[in-house]
Parts: structure tokens; sequence; C-alpha cells
């Protein structure tokens, strides 16, 4: 790509936002449709979960190629093809007469969203100067979380009245719409350009990306000590490190690494990870104990992330015009010590915590996140220079894959283990203390009781790692300094 600035085009940053909005909204919708996906096409939680662990699969495989594709493709011509993919995969999951054909157009929807979120990002970031990329970032990160936290609520609402399919079947007009925009609308222009992608390193970045996904995503249902789980993870470990060696060695790299010899944009790189990986306890622990434990609905369990959502949505333009301003260092000081503070509060659920106790901790959560993301992300990416900026774009898409991933399934795996491990210390205690064994209805009632208990001891002791992670990301975040103009390209 040159380094040269592209000049700003408010109609083609509006298409390309609004397709990428669809994109994840229509992602996050499927959460909730889960169960009856899985009571309609009678397959187990596991089979049914391949919807949402396939989908991010193909993301993991298909975004590392991105960079080669952004460097060698216009804008234009990679949205049509990304929004005709994700078009035609979410009419397939309309009509899926079987879980299998499902699942194909779920992929093909993958195949298109893994494209369209690095090039919004990519777009964004060379089309405004340094001092303006702050607001710039801040416009991708309403879409980026926005969507996600209001897909909840809308789907609950869909499941409530209607069949799952129509979750498919109402947002594909509004994606023919975007497609038809994006045709008549979008005339960039690119050098014409004869690179070729390493076919090695994308077979290595199927290999890689897609065994840590795949092992990790697996745990949570299979255990860490099952073949399929840590037997992937080290097939995807050794070939990320061969994957990574080997683009050193090409002149044309298909996903440069040399970004990460930028100081900043590792860091970036570092506290997205642990900022991640903790996002991702409210995300996965709250429904479980809200749904499961409290009795409450998918729609009230969406609806107490709405106002986080809308805060986050109000939040995102002005932390990237005071990091504009300012810099990151005051921004994710402030953020993550209110991340750390509510993932802590977090911990301490009861029985009987009140609904709107959890909404106000919640929303305080989302605001203090809005500060941190976009602020260190664009903070990383303005101290590389602009030819490696796509590989930047697709290596941060990359890792907050990875980085969900893995915290997903061990923020589950905790809470799993340690709910086993208080139910037992529950049931001893209780037994201690009785003077007769309790049998028939009184036993029943005292394993609801425990099993109760322990799942929120076990949601608890999650939260409190996940506290310990973003500490981590605090501690970090002592080390940002702000960078402002890209260094020249270093050489190999």
């Amino acid at each position: 790509m040159s380094a040269k600035q592209i000049k700003p085009s408010y109609g083609l940053l509006a298409i390309l936002m609004t397709g990428a909005f669809v994109a994840l909204l229509s992602n996050t919708l499927l959460n909730v449709a889960l169960p009856s996906i899985m009571n309609e096409f009678d397959v187990s939680p596991a089979t049914v979960q391949w919807l949402s662990t396939g989908y991010m699969l193909v993301n993991g495989i298909l975004i590392p190629t991105t960079a080669f594709l952004i460097s060698k493709y216009t804008a234009r011509r990679l949205f049509l093809i990304a929004m005709g993919l994700f078009t035609i995969g979410t009419l397939i999951s309309g009509f899926a007469p079987s879980f299998s054909i499902l699942l194909v157009g779920r992929m093909v929807q993958a195949s298109g969203a893994a494209l369209i979120m690095p090039l919004l990002m990519n777009v964004l970031y060379t089309s405004f100067p340094p001092e303006k990329r702050g607001s710039a970032m801040g416009m991708f990160g309403i879409v980026m979380i926005f969507a996600p936290a209001i897909g909840p609520t809308l789907s609950g609402w869909v499941i409530q009245h209607y069949n799952w399919s129509v979750l498919f079947f109402m947002m594909a007009p509004l994606m023919v719409l975007v497609w038809v925009l994006g045709f008549f609308k979008l005339h960039d222009k690119k050098e014409s350009s004869n690179a070729k992608i390493d076919a090695l390193s994308v077979a290595l970045s199927a290999l890689s990306f897609g065994g840590i996904l795949y092992g990790f995503s697996s745990a949570g249902n299979h255990g860490w000590s099952a073949p399929s789980v840590y037997f992937t993870i080290i097939v995807g470990v050794l070939s990320l490190a061969w994957l990574i060696l080997r683009q050193f060695k090409l002149d044309e790299p298909m996903l440069d690494f040399r970004v990460y010899r930028y100081p900043m944009f590792a860091l970036s790189s570092a506290i997205s990870i642990t900022l991640n990986m903790a996002m991702f306890s409210a995300m996965l622990l709250m429904p479980i104990y809200l749904q499961n434990i409290r009795g409450i609905s998918a729609m009230d369990s969406g609806l107490m992330m709405l106002p986080g959502a809308l805060i986050m949505g109000i939040m995102m333009p002005i932390t990237g015009k005071i990091f504009d301003k300012y810099g990151p260092k005051i921004l994710a000081y402030v953020g993550l010590t209110i991340v750390v503070i509510t993932t802590f509060l977090f911990g301490q659920l009861t029985d009987s915590t009140e609904y709107i106790h959890l909404v106000v901790i919640y929303s305080v959560r989302m605001f203090g996140i809005s500060m941190v993301m976009m602020p260190i992300m664009t903070n990383g990416l303005n101290q590389i220079p602009p030819a490696l900026i796509p590989h930047g774009t697709a290596m941060n898409s990359t890792i907050q894959q990875v980085s969900g991933a893995i915290g997903a399934s061990l923020l589950v795996t905790i809470m799993s283990n340690r709910t086993s491990v208080h139910a037992e210390n529950m049931l001893a205690e209780a037994m201690a203390k009785l003077t007769t064994t309790p049998t028939g209805e009184a036993l029943v009632e005292l394993q609801q009781h425990i099993t109760m208990e322990a799942t929120i001891s076990g949601i608890n002791d999650s939260f409190l790692v996940s506290t310990g992670i973003a500490v981590v990301a605090f501690i970090l975040s002592i080390f940002i300094k702000r960078t402002t103009f890209p260094k020249p390209l270093e050489t190999k």
C-alpha cells in the first residue's frame, strides 16, 4: 500500500461501517437462538455450539490473509465480495432445512465477515491524518461494540415471538441494500499489483490459528486432558512458530510480523489481549448467572447489557477526541482502574443480588472499556509505517479472535472446576451438620440448593481471575508512550 495519505471519503466510510455493523449484529443475534435451533434440529449442545465455534474458526483462518488482500485489491472489490458472501450465507442459513445446511450457511457468512472488519479499520486509519485518527477509530469502536451489545436484546425479543429463521431473514434485505450502495457508490482506485500469496503461509495460518482457536474453544466441553484439545493446541502453536519464521523469509509476507518491532504496537497488542480476555468474563458469565441461577429471561438478560452498550456508543467518539488531544495514557489509567474495580464487584454475586445493581456495574464497566480499547489500538497503529498498516489491522483482528477464545475457555473452565470443588465442600459440610441422611424430596432440594450456591461461587471465582487479568492490563499501561507519526519502515 502506498504511504500517501488517502483523502477521507465519508460516503465510503458510511457504507463500510454499515456493512460491518450488519455483519456484527447478524453474528451476535444467533447466540440467544442456539437453544431453539438445538430443539428444532434435535442436536446436542456440543453440536449446536459449532454454529459459533465454526464461525470463529473460519474468521481466525481467513483474517490473517486480509493484509495481503487489502494490499492487492481495491476496497470496493473486497467489500462487494465480502458483503456478497455474507448475504449468500445469510440466505442459506435462513432457508436451511437441516442443521448441516445451516452450518454451511454460517461458514459462508464467516468467510465474508472475516474481510469486512480489517477492511473497515484499514480504510478508517489510512483516510485520516494522525491527529484525527483517535476520532476516526472511535467511530469504528461504535460499530465493534454497539452491534454485539444490542444483538442479544433484539434476538431475545425475536425468539419470544417468532421462529429463529426470522433472525436471518430480517437482516437479508439490509445486506442487499448495503451491497447495492457499495456497487454504485464505491469508486476507490489502487495501483495494479502482481503480488501472489504464498500457499504454504495460508496453510500454516489455517493450522496455527485454526488449531489454537479450536483447541481452546473445545476445552470448555471436553476438558483440558482431552486429546482433541491439547493436540490441536500443540499443532497450532508449532504451526504458528513455523508461520512466523516463514514470513521473515518472504519478500512479500502474507502477514508481516515486523509490526512487532515497533514497541508501542507490541504493547498495544499485549494490553488488547488481556483486556479482551477480561471483557469476556461478563459477556459469558452474566447470562449463565441471570438465566440459569436467577431464572431471568434471555430478553431481560440482553436488556441488562443495553445501557452499557448505549454508554459505549456515546463515549467512543468522545474518547477518540480526548485521545487526539491528550494521548492514551490518562484514558488507559482511568479506564483500566474502572474495569478492575467493576470486575471485582462482579465477583461478589449472591442469589439475591439486585438486577439494577448488575445493570449499574455493567454500564460503568463498559464506560471504562470505552476509554481503553480503541485509544490503545490507535496508539499502537500510529507507530507503524503506512506500508504495514494492513498487516497491523489484520494482526489486531486476529489477536482479538484468539484472545477471545482463550479468555472464554479459561474462564468457563475455571467456573466449572471451581463449581465442582465448591459443591463437594458444601455437600460435605451440610451432611456433617445433619443428624440424619436426607432422602427423597429433601435430598433433591438439598442438592439443588448446593448446586445453585456452588455455581454462584464458581462464577465469582472466575470473575476474580478476570480481575487479575485486568490488573495485568493496568500494569502494562504504565509503559504506554504517545505515538503520533509512524516511523520509517525498517529493513529486514
